[in-house]
């Protein structure tokens, strides 16, 4: 045979010379999950090796990434049921934890890329990202509110905003009230194609953040969140966020939309990210506990896959040990 594809793969230095996708930790951003106890801390019982963790527990962790190599981190805060309302005043408050974290963080690693999580969930004591009203999500209402929470937050010390409500127009009316108060540099990670997934529930349970149960409350995000049914939506969701004034535009989750991000790739300009979100992560984590699974190598193969559709940056529970196993050859 003339042609043999094989040669190409006979050892590792050859396949190295070949390999197409290269996934570094700089294409990696690691999710924190924050207390309000400076000094709490608490695993993830759905999500092992995840930890909730006060920020005098979370600079050490972030300085033991940044010396692997991360340098990008998002932000998610557990708040307490006594700071919740129906409008989520507290994600503007001065008084913050959320907030006060930041520019602690900030100050002790300015060279950290630090994103947050703009929507109302965390805050609001109905669970949902936009504000509820006549059972339903009020979206133009839901605006101003998460306009001021941008505003806060870029004046914390946050580089990117990551609005998750997935509220129509929120893209452009942040962009508008972060320019009118000086934030021009502020960039904002759009989540453009957030699906109505199966798969958040670990993260609902570090948070606390789930809809509640009440027959006045929608109970699920269905309203607000894409359809999984539904691909070509997504680019009008990004045509959308683009024209608004979004930096990147995201997939969540990733692993199982993997089309969707090599779709948007491919028909649009700007950076993609994707959120390979905690069901996908526990589900790995699960076979890999019970035997079924290699962690050592199913772990780095499905970050290289998520990298593979399009996804220039990913966001993922999984960062610290690929990075860790990056630095010592592990891959």
């Amino acid at each position: 045979m003339m042609i043999r594809p094989r040669r190409n793969r006979r050892s590792a230095a050859v396949r190295g010379l070949v390999r197409e996708t290269h996934l570094t930790p700089g294409h990696l951003i690691q999710p924190l999950f924050l207390l309000p106890d400076p000094q709490g801390e608490s695993e993830v019982s759905s999500l092992p090796g995840t930890f909730r963790r006060g920020i005098d527990r979370l600079l050490p962790e972030i300085e033991a990434c940044m010396e692997l190599g991360l340098r990008s981190f998002v932000m998610f805060p557990a708040v307490p049921d006594e700071n919740k309302d129906k409008e989520a005043t507290y994600s503007y408050a001065d008084d913050n934890f959320y907030l006060l974290a930041a520019k602690a963080i900030k100050q002790r690693f300015p060279e950290a890329c630090l994103i947050s999580d703009v929507a109302m969930d965390p805050y609001s004591i109905d669970g949902h990202d936009g504000l509820v009203g006549q059972g339903r999500i009020l979206n133009d209402e839901s605006l101003p509110i998460l306009a001021k929470m941008s505003v806060a937050q870029a004046a914390a010390g946050f580089d990117i905003l990551g609005p998750s409500d997935m509220m129509d127009g929120r893209v452009g009316f942040m962009r508008q009230a972060l320019d009118s108060e000086g934030f021009y540099e502020t960039g904002i990670m759009s989540y453009t194609a957030k699906y109505a997934s199966a798969y958040y529930g670990p993260f609902r349970a570090a948070l606390d953040s789930a809809p509640r149960e009440d027959e006045d409350i929608p109970k699920d995000k269905k309203t607000y969140q894409m359809d999984p049914a539904n691909a070509r939506e997504a680019l009008r969701e990004a045509f959308l966020d683009t024209e608004e004034g979004a930096d990147f535009l995201m997939v969540k989750p990733a692993l199982h939309y993997l089309d969707i991000i090599a779709m948007l790739k491919a028909e649009t300009e700007l950076p993609i990210a994707a959120y390979h979100v905690s069901g996908e992560c526990a589900m790995l984590l699960a076979a890999c506990q019970n035997g079924w699974l290699d962690y050592e190598q199913a772990m780095p193969e499905v970050l290289l896959s998520i990298h593979r559709a399009g996804a220039d940056a990913i966001l993922t529970y999984f960062a610290k040990d690929y990075a860790l196993r990056y630095r010592n050859g592990r891959l």
